[in-house]
């Protein structure tokens, strides 16, 4: 009786160490920058206290190092991590890749080839991480052995992620600092976790495990389908019995990932479908192709409130939000205050009562960068790349003179499109694997 009543002590002295006993990452992505006013969202557009892990999208590699994406990234670092001076708890992290992230060459697969290659990214890591003032690494890796990589990336991941805790934890030691967190975006499709991923392997180096349980369905299906189902459905047959949050999730679960690493990825946004025929418009009518990607905020919230009560009871980590910029941040659309969606997480976590203070020592500013307050979009941030990757490079910042109001793809990169209003020119771009379409003046699929 005395070793069973063991277990659970044990269990409630790791949860009292751990505090929160959930996770609530949130993404903040930046090209939100060029949506269209007055929904540009920067930094200074997020809630300090809304999110326990916020994770800023999205970094790249270059020369087997860690670097800047956009041409005002670092500025935008400085917005994003001084929000921990508003909230001590608070805790950031840098996602590096993405969807549209090159795996040949450049990219992850070159990296993680040979020791010298990790061992360079790895110490370009620690001090990026250090200079910017981010808490940890998020991989986002679309997908190793994957849409060109190398069937060899799955054994060099694991050891890659393996050298990276080393690397962070005697760092730590070394600097007397905090351990730098990782975490990594993962697949949530049985096929490519199984070519992807060493999973028991990835559960030791990882502390978060960030499951994209979304995209489940989309343009490229026969039908329409929910982005992010719970359950199987009745008209799913095949292989589409796998393409639901409980299977992709349990499904990591038994293959050895830890259940508290386990984070369940929650879309702020829904697909819209063109259908083939009006008459039929359920789940699983047929379609003639996609019209884009509609904000969650718009759809109903009871889902993501059913889907937080099966995760507690499931014993997951938490969930991870893509992203807070779809997300009603402005509270003018719904009527139900600000971040609804993310609210309803919040809520259903416990993690409302977590305290948000301000520490008692605020992070130095980032040395080089203004405190000034930019100004958000417009006609001036365009064609003034230091990046070397920007999404707007290239852009023409007097595009928009003695045009009309409305939106108007770029000639030259079918991902970017111009805003005009009042003969004032925003660049935008599309979210990663979209094309801006001037049929229905919104992001389509290619």
């Amino acid at each position: 009786i005395m070793q069973l009543s063991i277990v659970p002590a044990l269990a409630l002295l790791l949860h009292a160490q751990l505090g929160s006993s959930f996770i609530l990452s949130c993404y903040f992505t930046n090209w939100a920058q060029y949506r269209p006013p007055p929904t540009i969202f920067m930094p200074d557009d997020i809630d300090p206290c809304l999110c326990t892990h916020l994770l800023y999208a999205f970094a790249t590699i270059k020369n087997n190092q860690l670097a800047t994406y956009e041409w005002n990234d670092v500025e935008l670092y400085s917005q994003f991590n001084a929000l921990k001076n508003q909230n001590g708890n608070l805790k950031t992290l840098l996602s590096v890749g993405g969807w549209n992230f090159e795996q040949k060459c450049t990219g992850f697969s070159q990296m993680v080839l040979s020791s010298a290659n990790r061992q360079t990214f790895i110490n370009s890591v620690i001090s990026f991480l250090r200079e910017y003032e981010f808490d940890g690494l998020d991989i986002d890796w679309e997908y190793p052995a994957n849409r060109g990589g190398s069937s060899q990336d799955k054994q060099y991941y694991s050891v890659f992620l393996e050298e990276m805790r080393a690397a962070f934890e005697n760092e730590a030691k070394q600097s007397n600092k905090a351990r730098l967190l990782m975490s990594a975006a993962v697949s949530a499709g049985k096929d490519t976790i199984d070519s992807a991923y060493q999973i028991p392997k990835l559960g030791q180096s990882l502390d978060m495990i960030n499951v994209m349980s979304y995209d489940f369905h989309g343009s490229w299906d026969p039908m329409t389908g929910e982005c992010s189902p719970l359950f199987k459905g009745p008209e799913d047959q095949g292989g589409f019995i796998y393409f639901n949050v409980d299977y992709a999730m349990n499904y990591w679960k038994s293959q050895g990932a830890p259940a508290e690493k386990l984070i369940v990825g929650f879309p702020t946004y829904g697909n819209t479908f063109t259908l083939r025929s009006a008459a039929n418009h359920g789940v699983g009518a047929p379609i003639a192709g996609q019209i884009g990607l509609s904000p969650y905020y718009r759809l109903q919230m009871k889902g993501f409130q059913i889907k937080v009560d099966w995760l507690k009871k499931s014993n997951f980590g938490g969930a991870m939000v893509w992203t807070l910029d779809m997300d009603d941040y402005m509270g003018t659309f719904c009527n139900q205050g600000k971040y609804p969606l993310i609210n309803v997480l919040k809520k259903g976590l416990n993690l409302e009562q977590t305290s948000c203070t301000a520490p008692a020592t605020k992070l130095p500013p980032i040395a080089g960068v203004s405190t000034t307050q930019s100004s958000s979009g417009g006609g001036s941030s365009g064609g003034s790349s230091s990046g070397g990757g920007s999404g707007t490079s290239g852009m023409d910042s007097g595009f928009c003179a003695g045009k009309a109001n409305g939106m108007y793809p770029n000639p030259e990169d079918k991902n970017q499109f111009y805003n005009c209003s009042s003969g004032k020119t925003y660049f935008e771009h599309c979210a990663a694997g979209l094309v801006f379409d001037s049929s229905c003046s919104c992001c389509n699929w290619a």
